[in-house]
């Protein structure tokens, strides 16, 4: 098996009993599922930052662009605390190699998006980010982050999933020594996978690694993953992968015969028409790449992006 990819989360989501009334948060696709491929780098920003188990709840108030965190009775501000400790644990995280962060959701520690911030006149709105989110997303940019609710729905599951091998695999890239050589094997093998989800700057990107001499090496790398991690972040749609799926076609000009080139095109029709996932044409196209012994499709990363056994494609 290969080396698990590290992720940072939420602790209470692996169930450990941090939250303010000493419960947790497990969530069992987290555990059961995702902890075969990832190795967990937990943080609790509420008890790292000093507060006990259990506590008084907190919440934010204020700006939400620039919010207090207070108790939600006594009044407590303990923003400096959290901000303090928040600007810390980001710099320890850089030495953690991480590939992607889940958090909890709501959380005004650990929220992602919709943090509930209480107005002068004390009524909630859902404009808010978690204190220690905010500080992890504005220093690590370009590490994929989704929340526990979130991946629940399987696109927004399968694409943050697919982000975060998709960086792991850079990461290798990366190792292996900024060379052109290197850039254009890892541009080659997403290319299509690219065209699935961003289809103007796969065009960018390709002119980028052709004319990559021009630059000096590390320049061109750092642009190359902020275009790779920008692409991925507008997500595939059905419609940008039956482009995919019917470029793949093209590939088989010679092979297929009249039959399978139905059987194809009938099972991708089925696909935008949405009464199959994408998974059978996946699978179909992947024996005829098998059968056919087709290289160029045979390193496409699009064609098995994440591991098989996640079944995220069964559901998009």
């Amino acid at each position: 098996m290969e080396e698990k990819v590290r992720i940072g989360i939420s602790t209470c989501l692996l169930g450990e009993p941090v939250r303010w009334n000493g419960g947790h948060s497990r969530d069992r696709f987290i555990t059961d599922t995702l902890g075969q491929y990832f190795e967990w780098v937990p943080v609790c920003p509420e008890v790292e930052c000093g507060l006990p188990v259990p506590r008084e709840t907190l919440r934010q108030v204020g700006d939400p662009e620039n919010p207090r965190l207070v108790t939600t009775k006594t009044g407590v501000d303990h923003t400096e605390r959290m901000l303090e400790w928040a600007a810390k644990r980001v710099r320890q995280l850089e030495k953690e190699g991480l590939c992607g962060f889940i958090f909890k959701s709501k959380s005004p520690s650990s929220g992602m998006e919709r943090v509930k911030v209480y107005n002068a006149k004390g009524h909630p709105e859902n404009k808010g980010v978690g204190m220690f989110a905010r500080a992890f997303m504005n220093h690590f940019p370009l590490v994929p982050v989704e929340e526990e609710g979130r991946l629940h729905d399987p696109r927004l599951r399968e694409n943050f999933i697919e982000a975060v091998f998709v960086l792991r695999r850079w990461r290798e890239t990366v190792r292996a020594g900024n060379t052109m050589g290197n850039l254009v094997d890892f541009h080659t093998r997403h290319k299509l996978l690219l065209l699935a989800h961003n289809p103007a700057m796969y065009k960018e990107m390709g002119k980028m690694v052709a004319g990559g001499k021009k630059l000096p090496p590390d320049e061109l790398y750092a642009d190359y993953e902020k275009k790779l991690i920008a692409a991925l972040r507008l997500k595939a749609t059905a419609r940008k992968n039956v482009n995919v799926l019917q470029h793949l076609l093209g590939y088989f000009k010679k092979e297929l015969s009249a039959d399978e080139k139905k059987e194809l095109l009938d099972i991708i029709d089925q696909y935008r028409q949405g009464n199959v996932p994408l998974i059978v044409p996946i699978t179909l196209v992947n024996h005829y790449v098998r059968k056919y012994d087709q290289p160029y499709l045979r390193q496409q990363v699009y064609l098995q992006p994440h591991p098989v056994d996640l079944k995220l494609r069964n559901h998009v």
